[in-house]
């Protein structure tokens, strides 16, 4: 049968006139036109064209996400145009240069467009010293409580006083005393006395997330960040806000006073709770996780994450993980369990063998398991897992890696067709041998009596469930903190993720074990990394085809799906 390519003429993307500015002296070319936080076109800023050339400008409710509100005054900048005479045109110096005619006023970099020819001052002596002005207006009632605060060594305020601001402050008056410890949501804590009223939080919830439910009250040096009157700051999205913060106004319940930042070891992961996949670094110190934050891609989270996949990680370090490899309830060694296993799978007969293996399993275990099932022809599936989503993040579909099944072979479309065959195969004793990793069976039509049918159960499982409790032989195996591999997300998007913490026990990354019963049993070998493993895979797997570890960068690539 052949099959014929079809492309889709994609318009081409419109071309961006270019312009010319100096920033510091320093002549660049930056497009006239930039994207905004909503995808829309519109005049690049000072601060982005100062972005491009690495200058710094230091800012507060600046946020490249967020619709611009131009009123921490962090960002002001001196500035100058090309001059122009009586008949509007340029005036230029002797040597023949345009002559600039500097502006009296300072700008905010912020809101104010760049054009062409414009000279951009981030350091002159009057610039340094509105900076110096704007911090210590910050700092008149702002609570000198850096030691006891939760964003201490995360905080702009602290960073850009050491940077910018001066040693001494004139203000001698009693500060102002705001509301602390305010209870603003199950999962935020608000200290006012703290906020630098930059509004993200509330640009946040109105634009990005869809409630409108933060605001200010009150005037001057009172205004008060709360939220409207009779209702708490309650949605899916909430503690992007302690993210976004650049004081320690607001704070996670979660994180309150666990761990200092500084100890934090940061690792770049994803976040397995639903399909979407969104870039994570994992928060860890000494082989415990304290918290995930989102980690900036444009191509599947911006810098956002849900409250949902990013409380999701407590399970991790539960106190019931498995741990050792049992044969029939006795505590083994890998070589002696997996030895095992070998010569009971080399003694099935073909087609006696099924595989449920979860799409919460990387690419490449998928892959390990599927050269099994081919080489027994063994029925295969995953297990649906589904929720209620949104518009946003939140993901319908609560695996992480169907699409990578999908695409592998492991399961259809229609994930867990198979599961109802496979438990009638069982009943009608044609399959004597069931391998399932990451699920519990008996949740999925496959009951206690079906598996007291079989002659080999194994399992590989994190944490105890009916099946793994019935297995012949279980091989504890790791969360995908503890170990490197790759998901597919909904979109198509082949992203990897690295090793954080060490996992407990004698549990092992699943693709490790794996290779070594594949070896035994099939003979491939060759896959002793996990780089090596993911390109054997990539050109085993045809939509996979042409990729390679190294080639994933930190974002991932996006394949067709």
């Amino acid at each position: 049968m052949s099959t014929t390519a079809t492309t889709e003429t994609k318009p081409a993307p419109p071309v961006i006139e270019k312009i010319k500015v100096k920033v510091d002296g320093r002549e660049i070319e930056v497009p006239k036109l930039t994207a905004d936080w909503s995808g829309k076109l519109t005049p690049t800023t000072m601060i982005q064209a100062c972005e491009q050339a690495k200058t710094e400008v230091p800012h507060y409710c600046y946020h490249p996400k967020l619709p611009v509100a131009g009123n921490c005054r962090m960002c002001l900048v001196e500035f100058g145009t090309p001059a122009l005479g009586p008949d509007r045109k340029p005036v230029t110096n002797p040597d023949g240069t345009p002559k600039i005619a500097k502006s009296p006023r300072p700008a905010i970099a912020c809101a104010t467009p760049i054009s062409p020819g414009m000279e951009i001052y981030t350091n002159t002596p009057g610039v340094k010293q509105m900076r110096e002005g704007v911090l210590e207006f910050l700092l008149i009632n702002h609570p000198l409580d850096c030691p006891i605060c939760d964003q201490a060594g995360e905080c702009k305020l602290q960073e850009y006083s050491v940077d910018y601001g001066q040693s001494g402050s004139r203000f001698v008056e009693p500060k102002v005393h705001k509301p602390k410890a305010v209870d603003l949501g199950p999962r935020i804590v608000l200290d006012d006395e703290r906020c630098i009223l930059c509004t993200r939080c509330i640009r946040f919830s109105k634009d990005i997330a869809g409630d409108d439910a933060l605001g200010i009250v009150n005037r001057g040096s009172y205004n008060t960040l709360t939220a409207y009157p009779g209702k708490v700051f309650d949605n899916n999205y909430t503690l992007n806000t302690v993210d976004i913060c650049p004081v320690g106004a607001l704070t996670s319940k979660d994180f309150r006073f666990q761990m200092r930042v500084w100890f934090l070891k940061e690792t770049k992961s994803l976040c397995t709770s639903c399909a979407t996949g969104c870039n994570i670094i994992v928060g860890s110190r000494e082989e415990k996780v304290y918290r995930y934050t989102p980690r900036e891609n444009d191509a599947v989270n911006a810098c956002w994450m849900c409250d949902h996949g990013r409380l999701n990680y407590k399970w991790i370090g539960h106190k019931d993980r498995l741990k050792d490899v049992l044969v029939r309830g006795q505590k083994t060694a890998w070589t002696t369990a997996l030895n095992e296993i070998a010569d009971k799978l080399k003694a099935a007969p073909h087609g006696s063998v099924a595989i449920i293996a979860s799409a919460r399993q990387t690419n490449e275990e998928l892959w390990l398991l599927k050269k099994l099932a081919d080489k027994f022809g063994a029925m295969t599936d995953s297990v649906g897992r589904f929720g209620e989503g949104d518009k946003f993040l939140l993901n319908v579909d609560r695996n992480p890696n169907r699409t990578g099944a999908r695409l592998i072979g492991i399961c259809q479309a229609n994930v867990g067709i198979k599961l109802r065959p496979i438990a009638e195969f069982i009943r009608a004793g044609k399959i004597k041998t069931l391998i399932v990793f990451g699920e519990d069976a008996t949740k999925n039509g496959i009951d206690a009596e079906l598996l007291g049918k079989l002659d080999t159960l194994i399992v590989s499982g994190i944490l105890p469930n009916e099946t793994t409790k019935r297995a012949h032989y279980l091989l504890p195996g790791c969360a995908h903190v503890e170990k490197r591999g790759t998901f597919t997300n909904i979109k198509g998007r082949v992203q990897k993720f690295m090793k954080a913490v060490e996992a407990p026990g004698d549990a092992r990354p699943e693709w490790e074990f794996l290779h070594d019963l594949v070896y035994n049993v099939t003979g491939q070998n060759g896959f002793l990394t996990i780089e090596g493993l993911f390109n054997e895979m990539a050109k085993d797997v045809p939509a996979f085809s042409g990729l390679t570890w190294a080639g994933l960068g930190d974002t991932g690539v996006t394949v067709p799906i």
